[in-house]
């Protein structure tokens, strides 16, 4: 089966043991940061723990992929091609990277990857990435369906990537410069300040307020669980899990639950099978709903949509249980289907609409679905609290004490043939993918006093393979009905040894050959700041490419006093129902005139241009 074929479950790993559980729990491939230049500077690791990583992956025919995907300054360069070199030397399988300078670079034959920071909307820049080398692209998640289908047809070997779950940000990844003006942080350079996730008062052009004290630029998450088979259908073969800084709960759970929706589409679609192997099993039912949420959207996939945004807060909502029935002193009367624990986290909001919380000091079931919630302080105290108001769990306690105990297993099966002889012990073993391994010892066997029982010891002992990443799904004995005695030790160590060696054929499948580099030009002529250029090397490649740098990165230094800071897909007109094609179909007309965006001593400006359908915030630079 080709790699078109196949379907990656990709997940985001914070360090080393958060990915081995990403793979346990179902990732056919995670990608983490190395000590240096990832886009998540938070969340480095160190090339030790990366082969520690890359080792364990190995075993189940997955992978790993590095994120050195920020840009890069000249002097920064040559440490980043050091990285390259190390990983590569240590297993890991592919880099994702956003700085064009590193393809002019001496760099190892290994897969590169075109992160999302490099901002691929269209099938010309898809097209022009994968004809520079890429053999996986990192589409923008603001695209639709049909999008995705003409990139995919427009591409001949580069595999399309995916976000299918997690946070969204507001502007087009890699075209997001509001932290660097704002704050000094860069963005493209793995320190994001979340600029987007903070409550602002919006005024419209003649300075009157609209709405005050909203996270206008927050949007919920990225949730694409009921558009799994649209995906493939339109050209996906990698499902990206966004995560770098969430917890191993998350981890585990979320691709927990992805495993099993892609599985499902597997086991009814003959053409196509997962990128790595094994079967797994699990301790819990996988939910969405059980980890870090803000609420779901789908985004763009399926067009244009109302309530993408989470104006309310930028925090954990958790999911409604249940409604308050009266306050007492310390305690509320809660009327649930859930069984509340003590401990767990309970979350609402208030008349105002501002998200508040509490923790449950003691929960007691006094009738059915009725709880009677004791309170850490006087309910008095507790801000915006009544009757009748509905409330969210954000900390399920018993959720997270089972979700840090071993959750999931995961397998390879195998077959395994023995053959006994009066001279010979040949065993040979059979995984799924066509690898096989043989090992035989010769010495004089002594014929079985109790043939039957004999052979129950053999089947016993290549059984056991616990401590392994196999499972023998199914054994045969063949000794032509001249059963012999071998001892458990004799059996024991030749199981040991054929199991090594499957173990290292299998390993040896892995450093995949990388794209060949047949560039062709560019398709812009120039670019601006927005290219992200901050090396000479950059600068070489795009002159090679036919482009001209008229402006370098950001980062580097703005002359400008105004700046564009984000470029958007979603629109806060849209949002708020304010949109001139809105308006049209309500007979009414709107201008799209200017909205001001403002918190404490940040204005920001939002313009909106109606014919790409898009909103550009400008700013000031500090």
């Amino acid at each position: 089966m080709t790699d078109s074929c196949k379907l990656e479950l990709l997940s985001p790993c914070k360090n080393a043991d958060i990915g081995i559980e990403a793979i346990n729990h179902g990732a056919d491939a995670v990608y983490v940061g190395g000590p240096l230049f990832s886009a998540r500077a938070q969340a480095g690791n160190s090339l030790q723990d990366l082969e520690r990583l890359a080792k364990y992956a190995h075993r189940f025919n997955c992978r790993v992929y590095l994120a050195l995907n920020t840009i890069l300054t000249d002097q920064q360069i040559p440490e980043a091609v050091k990285i390259a070199n190390e990983a590569w030397n240590m297993g890991i399988d592919a880099l994702i990277i956003q700085d064009m300078g590193l393809l002019m670079c001496d760099l190892p034959p290994i897969e590169l990857h075109a992160s999302t920071q490099c901002d691929i909307r269209t099938p010309e820049k898809a097209k022009f990435l994968e004809s520079v080398g890429f053999s996986q692209i990192v589409l923008a998640r603001e695209l639709g369906l049909k999008e995705i289908s003409v990139i995919h047809k427009t591409l001949s070997r580069s595999r399309i990537e995916f976000f299918i779950h997690g946070a969204l940000c507001v502007s087009y990844s890699g075209q997001c410069y509001a932290s660097q003006a704002l704050k000094g942080r860069s963005a493209n350079r793995g320190e994001c300040a979340q600029i987007c996730r903070l409550p602002f008062d919006l005024y419209d052009d003649d300075g009157q307020c609209l709405i005050k004290n909203r996270h206008l630029l927050s949007l919920k998450d990225n949730n694409q669980s009921q558009n799994i088979s649209s995906l493939i259908a339109s050209g996906v073969r990698s499902f990206k899990i966004e995560g770098r800084y969430k917890d191993m709960a998350y981890v585990k759970n979320t691709t927990a639950f992805y495993r099993k929706l892609i599985d499902e589409y597997l086991q009814n679609h003959s053409g196509y099978e997962r990128q790595s192997d094994g079967t797994f099993s699990y301790s819990f039912t996988p939910s969405l709903e059980d980890g870090f949420n803000r609420g779901a959207t789908d985004y763009f996939v399926n067009g244009r949509r109302e309530k993408m945004s989470a104006s309310d807060t930028p925090k954990n909502t958790g999911r409604t249980i249940g409604k308050i029935l009266s306050l007492r002193d310390r305690s509320f009367l809660l009327k649930s289907h859930e069984t509340i624990n003590n401990s767990d986290g309970l979350s609402y909001f208030t008349d105002a609409g501002e998200l508040e919380g509490l923790l449950v000091n003691r929960a007691s079931l006094i009738d059915e679905n009725l709880w009677e919630i004791f309170t850490r302080e006087p309910v008095s105290r507790i801000p915006g609290l009544r009757s009748g108001m509905e409330v969210m769990r954000n900390k399920d306690s018993a959720w997270i004490k089972r979700m840090k105990s071993n959750t999931a297993l995961r397998q390879i099966p195998i077959r395994i043939e023995a053959r006994v002889s009066q001279n010979t012990l040949q065993l040979d073993a059979f995984d799924h993918q066509g690898n096989h391994v043989s090992k035989t010892l010769r010495q004089s066997f002594e014929a079985a006093n109790n043939p039957d029982k004999a052979r129950q010891q053999i089947l016993h002992s290549l059984s056991k393979l616990g401590g392994t990443e196999f499972v023998a799904e199914d054994i045969q004995i063949e000794d032509n009905h001249e059963a012999r005695f071998l001892s458990v030790s004799i059996v024991n160590g030749l199981r040991r040894s054929l199991l090594e060696a499957l173990s290292e054929k299998r390993n040896d499948l892995k450093q995949l050959s990388p794209i060949t580099n047949n560039g062709i030009t560019c398709p812009v002529g120039e670019i601006d700041y927005r290219g992200n250029v901050a090396n000479d090397k950059a600068r070489e490649f795009y002159s090679k490419h036919g482009v001209k740098v008229t402006e370098n990165a950001f980062e580097l230094g703005s002359q400008r006093k105004i700046v564009e800071l984000m470029r958007c897909k979603y629109c806060i007109r849209y949002e708020l129902g304010l949109c001139p094609k809105q308006a049209k179909e309500r007979g009414e007309r709107i201008k799209p005139t200017p909205l001001k965006l403002r918190h404490g001593k940040i204005e920001l400006t939002a313009n909106f241009h109606c014919k790409p359908c898009e909103m550009s915030i400008n700013g000031k630079v500090n």
